[in-house]
């Protein structure tokens, strides 16, 4: 039967699960968190970045899940330097041009700070001279660090970035450093969970 697990990963924690990286303190990974065999993660998501992960142990799902041929929806909830006007949103939403090439169009829309959010360790730097705003952002492409040099091409630069949703799959009812396992039969069918 295949293993689908959704994970909110917590900020400071990298996508894998071991740390080959420098000398010194061990990084967290997601051995610290998921204690499942033989899942990996379908994706990645920044070590400076929360939300949804999701892992699985099928190969054709985690290419399904992960590769932008697919163009399955994810969502991100952007907290960003600043009050984006009319013209920085519709750039994001006709697609910005960034160093690797022109993004595609993307969702776009300003919201209100999300009452379900947890409390980020360390929290965010905040400038009393700067207002800042949250962003919904839904892209179908996976470069790296996208979400962060698309809000900073439109001047207002990223300060805390929560992946909400993959596909039909969310963040809703998963506690920041928890998993679950969810169905891929939903992701077959196109369903939300």
């Amino acid at each position: 039967m295949t293993q689908l697990i959704a994970f909110n990963k917590p900020y400071d924690v990298l996508s894998q699960f071991t740390d080959k990286g420098t000398e010194g303190s061990p990084r967290r990974t997601l051995s610290d968190f998921i204690d499942v065999k033989g899942v990996y993660p379908a994706g990645r998501l920044d070590r400076d970045s929360e939300g949804l992960l999701l892992l699985t142990d099928d190969g054709k799902l985690q290419a399904q899940i992960s590769n932008p041929r697919f163009k399955l929806p994810k969502t991100y909830l952007a907290q960003v330097e600043g009050i984006p006007d009319a013209a920085a949103l519709k750039a994001l939403q006709q697609g910005v041009t960034l160093k690797d090439g022109r993004t595609k169009p993307a969702k776009a829309r300003i919201i209100g700070a999300p009452d379900w959010l947890w409390p980020r360790t360390p929290p965010i730097r905040v400038r009393q001279s700067i207002p800042d705003t949250w962003i919904e952002l839904t892209i179908t492409e996976g470069r790296n660090r996208q979400v962060r040099r698309m809000t900073a091409h439109v001047g207002h630069p990223t300060l805390r970035l929560i992946r909400w949703a993959i596909g039909p799959y969310t963040l809703a009812n998963i506690p920041t450093g928890t998993w679950q396992h969810v169905s891929p039969d939903t992701l077959r069918r196109g369903r939300r969970p």
